[in-house]
């Protein structure tokens, strides 16, 4: 007897983003469309990207709250070597996966855990880092913190934030480019080596 419609597992709901520049410029992928996760607009990563055009050729980027995966994506499109993807929900992470081998993108990883552990378990540096948490969770200022380790020389980070938002910064990061784009502010830092006097 043939099972009814009604036994059929539905599969999870999924949206969509489109990469917008580089080698898969137009391509349309899918993202979890699970709670919180809120992939950084067009406008916003063409701005962005922008001020990164000419840093990101050969560059080791990490993508700390991956969720859809739109700015590390836009990253290995743009010519980085190399993404760490990292992503709390399991959801999200696997269709990140499913997403990166459509691409047959290499040089890419995704960790399902959370940030703060990834970056205790690694001894990586990264030429640029996107730091964009679900912003209900007010995980700014910890991640920040966390990072000064796994900063290349002269690396820039990239931090997205409700408008208005303070955000203390080491004395060696200098505020290179702020954008407020309606409820969101946009701040890209270049991380100078620190000196003796900075700590």
């Amino acid at each position: 007897m043939a099972r009814s419609s009604s036994h059929r597992s539905t599969p999870p709901p999924r949206s969509q983003l489109r990469i917008i520049g580089g080698q898969w410029r137009g391509r349309k992928l899918q993202f979890a469309a699970v709670a919180g996760l809120r992939p950084t607009g067009d406008r916003l990563r063409e701005t962005l990207f922008n001020w990164l055009q000419c840093s990101l050729p050969g560059t080791r980027c990490l993508d700390l709250f991956a969720g859809s995966g739109a700015l590390g994506l836009e990253a290995l499109s743009r010519g980085a070597t190399s993404v760490d993807f990292v992503e709390l929900n399991a959801q999200a992470a696997h269709t990140l996966k499913e997403q990166l081998q459509l691409l047959g993108a290499f040089g890419a990883q995704v960790h399902n855990c959370k940030a703060h552990d990834f970056l205790a378990s690694t001894s990586k540096r990264y030429d640029i880092v996107f730091v964009d948490p679900p912003f209900a969770d007010n995980l700014w200022q910890e991640s920040l913190d966390a990072l000064e380790s796994h900063l290349a020389p002269e690396a820039l980070v990239y931090v997205e934030t409700p408008r208005n938002t303070a955000l203390p910064t080491p004395p060696h990061w200098q505020l290179d480019k702020e954008k407020s784009t309606g409820q969101v502010c946009m701040r890209l830092y270049h991380c100078a080596p620190s000196r003796p006097d900075d700590h």
